[in-house]
């Protein structure tokens, strides 16, 4: 066999592994190989101050969790001071914080001129703000036509402006210190698009410029991380309390869940981004990954597949207007 067979045999096979590895990734390639290969939470976020929003349920709670298990100081912000309350006696008993070490400060993103007082709350109690986590958000589902202008300014003003308040409040500590980390948690409808979701989408490709933009401003300050996390369908309560057709109306369930990924998974792998600086992230699994890339590569293709899934999609969502509107993809993978 000559040499040149056996590099091309070789190559094949490697590309074979590669399409093999690809078809059960959970997240981008780069974010796995630093899973992989790359930094560790449990070194990296030592010792750190970290404020998350939207801490009171869904991927927020999960993070204070898994955060409370490291030597961190914690930050939990949302509305329902109930509920935070709840997510820090929870903290306290299954993690290794005391006390004093998790501060419970309610925040409504949409009331910007709270911001500043919030955060100047967090340095008076910790001194500092090493991590800001932007996971505050809600989502929608219906019809553009359906769907009544309070519900697009709504999520923008909660989505969008919210966050970007905070991030404003946060960053000139930030840049003082000339370190810090901006993790905003956006969504693969950040990166690409699905009907049923017009107002969502826009909120969160608006965020993700924001981010991407302001990132090319900071290049002075290279110990400044700002980081567009992107995760797709995951376990949640954010299908029941998503609103609808007004703003006064929600989903109201969550559907079958069984084909998002687990929240436990999600969030080790923001963690894991956090930890290595990624500037973006994309975590979830097929075919919604294989999609995203499909879009920042191909986006011809990507319109096509995504033309032929959002038939389905608007189809299952008439029939089934109170479930989760992708389940037909468990149905495919099973």
């Amino acid at each position: 066999m000559s040499w040149e067979l056996l590099l091309a045999l070789l190559g094949l096979l490697a590309f074979v592994v590669l399409l093999l590895y690809f078809s059960r990734a959970d997240g981008d390639l780069t974010l796995l190989w630093a899973e992989w290969q790359g930094r560790r939470p449990e070194r990296e976020l030592t010792n750190k101050v970290i404020w998350v929003t939207g801490a009171s349920s869904g991927i927020g709670e999960e993070l204070a969790y898994q955060l409370s298990k490291l030597e961190v100081s914690l930050v939990l912000s949302a509305r329902r001071v109930h509920e935070l309350e709840r997510v820090k006696r929870k903290c306290l008993e299954n993690g290794n914080l005391k006390g004093k070490d998790i501060f419970v400060l309610p925040l409504d993103l949409k009331d910007v001129s709270s911001h500043e007082a919030a955060t100047k709350a967090v340095l008076q109690e910790f001194g500092k703000i090493d991590i800001l986590v932007n996971n505050g958000g809600r989502s929608h589902r219906s019809l553009c036509l359906e769907t009544n202008m309070n519900v697009y300014r709504e999520l923008i003003e909660l989505n969008y402006l919210g966050t970007m308040s905070l991030t404003k409040c946060v960053l000139p500590h930030m840049i003082e210190r000339k370190q810090g980390k901006i993790i905003t948690i956006n969504s693969i409808l950040g990166v690409f698009y699905a009907p049923l979701s017009t107002a969502y989408c826009a909120s969160k490709h608006a965020l993700r410029g924001f981010i991407n933009s302001l990132r090319s401003e900071l290049t002075t300050y290279p110990g400044i991380v700002l980081s567009n996390i992107c995760p797709g369908p995951v376990q949640s309560d954010i299908e029941k309390n998503c609103l609808t057709t007004d703003i006064t109306k929600t989903l109201g369930t969550n559907g079958d869940q069984s084909f998002k990924m687990v929240t436990s998974r999600c969030v080790r792998l923001i963690l894991i981004s956090m930890a290595n600086d990624l500037n973006e992230a994309w975590i979830t699994e097929q075919p919604f990954l294989l999609t995203t890339y499909l879009c920042q590569y191909t986006p011809s293709l990507a319109w096509w597949i995504i033309k032929i899934i959002g038939k389905k999609r608007i189809s299952n969502f008439k029939k089934n207007s109170n479930t989760d509107d992708f389940r037909f993809w468990k149905r495919k993978r099973d």
